[in-house]
């Protein structure tokens, strides 16, 4: 999916190859370009020289959790504005709640459903567009 004639670019944050393999043959298929970190440290050196059009966000990461990820991008005036999706295993109403009111637009559980997840990362996409 493109911008303005550019290529959305997205970022995946997430401690399992695995999921990161998984997400990135979807969004390729869709024609977006993926940037992967397994870390959030990884994440914090793409977006401070690449621009990120959306991060999708795992929660359960080694040593800095999403959570304090989430909660930084969004306290920072040059990423506040990225949005935020979180694709977690963790599925319970608390880590929904929270993650939302820590600034992520949208929850959606592992596994996931493939087309529900391009149709809910098309809408944020096309949200941003209308709003840039």
């Amino acid at each position: 999916m493109k911008n303005n004639n550019n290529v959305y670019r997205i970022l995946v944050v997430d401690d399992s190859s695995t999921n990161i393999v998984l997400l990135e043959a979807i969004l390729n298929g869709q024609g977006y370009t993926i940037e992967t970190a397994l870390s959030v440290k990884e994440a914090y050196q793409i977006i401070k020289k690449e621009t990120v059009h959306l991060i999708l966000l795992d929660l359960l990461m080694p040593r800095v959790s999403g959570y304090d990820f989430l909660e930084e991008i969004k306290k920072s005036d040059s990423t506040k504005d990225i949005p935020v999706i979180i694709v977690s295993a963790v599925a319970d109403p608390e880590n929904r709640k929270k993650s939302l009111e820590l600034g992520a637009l949208d929850f959606i559980n592992k596994p996931i459903d493939i087309h529900n997840f391009i149709e809910r990362v098309e809408a944020i996409l096309k949200k941003k567009e209308t709003i840039a």
